[in-house]
């Protein structure tokens, strides 16, 4: 950001008390720019999170119910009584949990508080995967072909038309639970005859875990490439794209390692910059059509060709948004308050970004066993270059726990985010496998070191993988 724009935007009137309503190193990112905005900052935590890091940062926490999250951090009957307790003017939900609930969103508003993310009737507008679809289409960025409307399964007309449309689109094909994630309710078919019984179990999925039992189909992309373009936009109708970044390395359908810019080889060239290029308009015609505020991700998948179909819109702040911080300079999280208290975005048309960032999610996680979950306590921390969240300019790390920590298996066994930057994508590389290197997490069971395998892997070093490459790794001996 031009030095002049920032300082105009920091002389702006701001936020007095800012509510954090999520928990990890998501809330400490959020609390570490309040305070240097010289915001005072609300943490809530439930009984499992007493003593984190993230309510020891903040100037007043408040404790929000039990462990499991279901009567704690999707409180929101505790989470408003909080907000008027602390008398907090803004509430910045972070990703997961309450981010993209509209419902949640309409609440904070009709308590006279600022919810920091795009309104709610953006909200509604990609609160499942077919009204997405629908807004993709109708702003002319296509999706991946398809059903444009949920399949009537229960009427044998509905199953005709889903078996016509995988005839059309070409098996095999991929049925999903309207409002799935993560992988859930999701199921490849190969061909005719496991129509029928797949959107039966995806139906079934979806009812059970997104109370939602709608269900569609849409051609199976056999090797793709995940990439996604972080938008801004403004309430003066500006929007900008910060440049896309890469998410291909994945295990059950989850990020592992992200990175921007993408190193896929259908970027490359003049013909990659173009197809770049295009990818960002078709970014930006999606949130311009629902009159998007605040910032956003607008998720694509590739095919082998490079051709770019569109997923989905996160309508929220991404874990993977430091990738994007190292590249531009910028503070995502700043201008997401800029944004909320009504300043207008400074001109990003023509930001350059700088050098390769690549971020590694580090987990408390068996890779050798599926990836599974392994909760547990953490009595040594040390990273490689000493203590604190940003060390420098070419290696940051974002963490949720300290030594001393558990990690419980009610939350995401996330420990921490390390994040390196480089002239180049190689020297970013080496940096990051430097840090991991030398960092150590004591007793717990992490995927430390398959990061690195990663990381030293020749499919990754020449980019030419897909989103299956993490699991396919992992089975190597």
């Amino acid at each position: 950001m031009p030095a002049l724009a920032r300082r105009a935007m920091l002389m702006t009137a701001m936020f007095e008390k800012v509510l954090v309503c999520n928990r990890g190193e998501i809330a400490r990112r959020v609390i570490r720019t309040c305070k240097r905005l010289g915001i005072e900052t609300v943490a809530i935590y439930s009984e499992a999170d007493a003593e984190a890091p993230h309510v020891k940062d903040a100037d007043e926490a408040v404790l929000v119910g039990p462990a499991a999250a279901k009567d704690s951090y999707l409180n929101v009957e505790a989470i408003l009584a909080a907000i008027k307790s602390t008398r907090a003017d803004a509430v910045h939900p972070g990703y997961g949990f309450l981010s993209e609930k509209s419902g949640f969103a309409r609440a904070v508003a009709e308590a006279g508080v600022v919810f920091v993310g795009p309104p709610p009737e953006v909200l509604d507008a990609f609160g499942d995967k077919m009204k997405a679809r629908h807004v993709a289409l109708s702003a002319g960025t296509s999706p991946v072909p398809g059903t444009d409307e949920p399949i009537a399964i229960d009427t044998a007309k509905g199953i005709a038309h889903a078996k016509e449309v995988a005839a059309k689109v070409g098996y095999p094909v991929v049925v999903k639970a309207v409002g799935g994630g993560g992988g859930i309710g999701m199921q490849i078919v190969q061909d005719e005859a496991g129509i029928e019984r797949a959107l039966k179990s995806c139906s079934d999925r979806g009812k059970a875990s997104f109370a939602d039992a709608r269900v569609y189909l849409e051609r199976y992309v056999a090797q793709p490439r995940h990439i996604e373009v972080q938008v801004f936009c403004d309430t003066h109708g500006q929007a900008f794209t910060l440049g896309e970044r890469e998410c291909s390395v994945q295990r059950r359908h989850q990020k592992i390692i992200e990175e921007s810019p993408s190193a896929a080889p259908f970027f490359q060239g003049e013909a990659g910059e173009k197809r770049r290029q295009d990818l960002f308009d078709a970014a930006l015609r999606v949130v311009k059509k629902v009159g998007y505020v605040g910032a956003g991700t607008c998720e694509f998948i590739a095919d082998e060709r490079g051709t770019l179909f569109f997923l989905e819109v996160n309508a929220r702040l991404q874990v993977e948004h430091p990738v994007t911080e190292m590249v531009t300079g910028l503070d995502l999280v700043e201008l997401q308050l800029r944004v909320a208290w009504g300043a207008k975005l400074p001109d990003l048309s023509t930001l350059v970004r700088k050098g390769h960032a690549i971020e590694a999610r580090v987990y408390a996680e068996d890779p050798s066993k599926g990836f599974i979950p392994k909760p547990g306590p953490i009595d040594e921390l040390s990273w490689a270059w000493g203590a604190g969240e940003v060390q420098s300019k070419t290696l940051r790390v974002e963490s949720g726990v300290s030594a001393g920590s558990k990690i419980t298996p009610f939350y995401d066994p996330m420990i921490a985010k390390v994040v390196s930057w480089g002239e180049t994508r190689q020297q970013a590389i080496a940096e990051l496998d430097r840090a991991l290197a030398g960092t150590i997490i004591a007793p717990a069971t992490t995927n430390l070191s398959f990061v690195r395998k990663v990381l030293a892997s020749e499919e990754f070093v020449t980019s030419r993988y897909d989103t299956k490459f993490a699991e396919v790794l992992a089975k190597r001996a």
